[in-house]
């Protein structure tokens, strides 16, 4: 992602929120954002104006007196963005908003358990709790700053929402939507049964860090090289649109030859990804200067072990992981389209994705192009760029029908009789 460090508070808060608006995390009057830049000085979105109309000349600061410069009066939970940064000097900016499932989270004084996946609790560590307070009062700001003080970095607050705090403004956001996303996987995932979290062992597993792959230096792109990436650069962009990747996770790899691909790089935001920000893996090693993946082993395993697979996506798109983090069976057997797209799903243990990735590999093919990852999202593999995001689609929408219509009564699903009419009749 390119450089921040010129772009002015004013800037960045519209950036932000135009995002937290658009994905419906907050509303025209709800939520704010604030900065503290190198001064001490905060910059604080205004109070009683559209959040989603804000302009550059909206923004307010107020600096470390307490003097406010601005056409506006600054939000009037200003009181507890100061009492966070009083307790907290490592934190540069926070998010406020009244996101719809952190939301059900607050009014049942709940807190979402972000060991749901390993990348919520490693993004968001654990959620705290704040009790309720007046709007704008000061006991709020205490119980807030209280709370920032033992080390959260994420709060719900009782009946309000949550705030969120970060080394700067894009970090702050990508907890809060991280932790939007577990709290809407929960919920979804208690609709199937039982929810499931990582345990002691399997959370220990994935903060390892796997060796470095070496490096090297590519030597000019090919016409098909420029070509995927700038397939995969859209891709992943209308993808984040859609809400099939959240701006910290997620994975999308295209094959370049026989021992060589592109994939996502490692903790950038999938919004922002530029054609150059795509690392090229080549015979087991990652273009010079850049991070990849933590799932480029098993990208490459599947790669190697299945020629006719050219595209693999690594993803959580919030319906279709409500199933990952169940028991709950994701019957594919609804409507044509999803057993022709998806067929029969295997769920593959948490620990296969930590290890070689040659096991993994076994378990899927251009046969059975999806398996959902115990608590760790899941694994589409395509002919193509096309062909694998298409899955995926279809995999979300299957799986959302799914939840939708748990309050209905039971699934009738396609025969067995229909299911081979539509094998033989698409030559499956």
């Amino acid at each position: 992602m390119p450089s921040r460090r010129y772009v002015h508070p004013r800037d960045d808060l519209l950036r932000i929120m135009e995002r937290i608006y658009r994905y419906r995390m907050t509303t025209t009057s709800g939520g704010n954002l604030s900065i503290r830049d190198a001064e001490e000085n905060i910059w604080i979105t205004p109070a009683r104006v559209d959040k989603g109309n804000l302009h550059r000349h909206d923004i307010v600061c107020v600096d470390a007196a307490g003097r406010v410069e601005g056409r506006h009066p600054p939000s009037s939970e200003l009181p507890f963005h100061q009492a966070i940064y009083g307790a907290r000097p490592d934190l540069r900016a926070i998010v406020h908003a009244h996101p719809v499932a952190l939301v059900a989270f607050s009014i049942c004084r709940q807190v979402p358990n972000t060991r749901l996946i390993h990348q919520a609790r490693h993004v968001c560590g654990e959620a705290g709790f704040a009790p309720y307070a007046l709007p704008g009062s000061r006991a709020l700001a205490d119980n807030v700053a209280r709370t920032f003080a033992a080390g959260h970095h994420c709060v719900i607050l009782e009946n309000h929402g949550v705030v969120v705090g970060g080394s700067d403004l894009t970090e702050a956001f990508q907890r809060f939507e991280t932790l939007e996303f577990t709290a809407q996987t929960t919920l979804n995932a208690a609709l199937l049964g039982e929810v499931r979290y990582l345990s002691d062992q399997q959370w220990e597993l994935s903060r390892r860090q796997a060796e470095p792959l070496p490096e090297f230096s590519p030597e000019r792109p090919s016409s098909r090289e420029c070509e995927l990436r700038t397939q995969l650069r859209d891709f992943l962009r209308r993808g984040y649109q859609q809400r099939l990747f959240i701006s910290t996770a997620g994975s999308f790899s295209a094959r370049l030859d026989a021992d060589a691909f592109l994939i996502t790089p490692y903790l950038r935001d999938r919004q922002q990804i530029e054609l150059d920000d795509l690392v090229r893996i080549d015979a087991g090693r990652r273009e010079a200067g850049k991070t990849p993946s933590r799932s480029t082993r098993m990208h490459r395993a599947i790669y190697q072990r299945h020629p006719a697979i050219a595209a693999v996506v690594t993803a959580y798109p919030a319906h279709a992981t409500a199933f990952c983090v169940t028991r709950a069976e994701l019957n594919t057997r609804t409507i044509p389209e999803s057993y022709l797209f998806l067929r029969d799903i295997p769920r593959l243990p948490f620990e296969l994705p930590f290890g070689s990735g040659a096991e993994l590999a076994n378990s899927v093919s251009l046969a059975r192009p999806i398996a959902l990852l115990d608590n760790d999202g899941v694994l589409v593999c395509g002919t193509s760029v096309l062909d694998a995001f298409d899955r995926l689609e279809v995999l979300e929408t299957t799986a959302e029908a799914l939840i939708h219509s748990r309050p209905l009564g039971p699934v009738h699903a396609l025969s067995d009789a229909v299911i081979e009419e539509l094998r033989a009749a698409f030559g499956l």
